[in-house]
């Protein structure tokens, strides 16, 4: 084989076909997180490598991998938590990802864990299995289920998760507030929904909040102890985008003291989570291990277009999907693909 290509953590066995003839695919071992150390060790004579959201390829990574030529991320748009991206374009290495592959699944998996939430699936289910049947119930108001008809919705980031979000939200009859700096109300045809400049006056009208935001610089704890503050005691938060989006430690005192009635959290500060993190104890939380996108469909389309990509760059073509374009300016050696 030409070249070698690294994919610590694989997600549809299948795809890798698609090197076939072209390059070796060399696998990580099921359930080990390849660290900057190990990840240069593994890289040494690779080509490419191709990560999901639980990996990083850092600075350090990207230069003292000497081989390396393109990197691929499974999923949306790589952020500072995955690629370095500065690194690879002063590198002159493109890094290709799969934009819009999973967004359906996790505008499934949001709408899913606001209906669980609300209608207190997991508490009835636990119930049941304990022997306790309805009558037992009833007799506290407080076991009592809601409707979504008529709830405010908050969502936070109108990218593509975000809008798909909002648009099987409206079948349910909700009002939908919006915040999204970038968004423009173009962007939003067919989404009946208010679009507010203020955060705060989201956090504070809303029944259900839910952040479909990119990890940035400026969305680093964007909800915070103050933002907490803000919501109804009532309200749910719901996070599928990345975890430090929200400044856990506050999540938890606002979860234990009663500032908002309860979240469902598909991502963490850490992951995984330490197994004594409060949030995995609190009775009004529902917890998942980042599963969101995890469906047949997103994986198959995620793996084959960064494939595809890696392909392209490998085989001396432009990518289709790339998430620092302004390195084609260096790599001049790039042709259109036909």
């Amino acid at each position: 084989m030409k070249f070698k290509v690294f994919i610590p953590e694989p997600e549809w066995p299948e795809s890798h076909k698609l090197f076939d003839g072209i390059a070796q695919v060399i696998t990580g071992e099921p359930g080990v997180y390849y660290g900057e150390e190990e990840l240069i060790k593994a890289l040494k004579d690779c080509d490419a490598i191709i990560i999901t959201s639980q990996h990083r390829v850092s600075r350090k990574v990207i230069m003292e991998s000497p081989k390396l030529k393109v990197i691929g991320k499974y999923g949306s748009k790589p952020g500072p938590d995955n690629v370095d991206l500065e690194a690879a374009t002063e590198r002159g290495i493109p890094v290709v990802y799969s934009p819009e592959a999973n967004s359906d699944s996790v505008a499934e998996f949001t709408v899913t864990l606001i209906l669980c939430l609300i209608k207190r699936i997991c508490f009835l289910d636990n119930a049941l299995r304990n022997g306790i049947w309805r009558d037992k119930l009833l007799v506290d108001r407080r076991n009592f289920t809601h409707e979504l008809k008529g709830k405010v919705v908050g969502v936070i980031g109108l990218g593509a998760i975000g809008k798909r979000v909002a648009r099987i939200l409206q079948a349910f009859g909700v009002k939908l507030l919006g915040y999204d700096p970038y968004v423009k109300p173009e962007a939003l045809s067919g989404i009946n929904i208010t679009l507010t400049n203020d955060l705060k006056h989201l956090l504070k009208e809303s029944d259900i909040v839910t952040i479909h935001a990119a990890l940035t610089k400026e969305t680093y704890h964007m909800i915070g102890e103050a933002e907490l503050k803000l919501m109804k005691p009532t309200a749910y938060l719901i996070n599928t985008a990345r975890g430090a989006i929200v400044d856990e430690q506050a999540l938890i005192k606002a979860l234990r003291e009663g500032w908002i009635a309860g979240a469902a959290l598909d991502v963490f500060e850490r992951e995984p989570p330490n197994r004594d993190n409060p949030l995995l104890q609190l009775s009004n939380v529902i917890v998942t291990p980042h599963f969101a996108s995890c469906t047949y469909e997103a994986y198959e389309r995620e793996t084959v277009t960064v494939h595809r990509d890696v392909i392209r760059v490998l085989s001396g073509y432009k990518p289709e999907n790339i998430a620092n374009p302004e390195v084609l300016e260096k790599r001049v050696d790039l042709k259109d693909y036909a």
